[in-house]
């Protein structure tokens, strides 16, 4: 675990299943995924991209319009999850999705 994914008082660190589950819960659209900030998935084009769902910030990668992978989450009990470049394989909650629905969130976070 690194530093980012340190908790104080709020209990253990949040898991990359905990937030796969929740963009997961996007796509069958069993949550609804609203924007942080003013631009649109295409004004940003390749930068961070903030989302929030019911309660969670979820900072996700866009790679030149492209989903690549989730920076950072922040549930609203106040658990962390960061992404960190030495994690293994499948620890990103976006890589935890399945092909349909990586593409499914996708095409939600365009439409926002």
């Amino acid at each position: 675990m690194n530093a980012d994914n340190r908790t104080d008082d709020c209990g253990a660190a949040l898991t990359a299943r905990e937030v796969c589950h929740i963009l997961r819960e996007v796509t069958f659209e069993r949550r609804v995924m609203a924007k942080a900030g003013d631009q649109s998935w295409d004004e940003i084009h390749a930068g961070l991209f903030v989302v929030i769902v019911d309660g969670w910030r979820i900072t996700i990668y866009n790679d030149c319009d492209v989903l690549d992978y989730c920076e950072a989450c922040v549930c609203p009990e106040g658990r962390r999850w960061s992404f960190d470049n030495g994690d293994r394989y499948g620890t990103d909650p976006i890589a935890l999705l399945s092909t349909w629905e990586h593409g499914t969130l996708e095409r939600l976070l365009k439409r926002l």
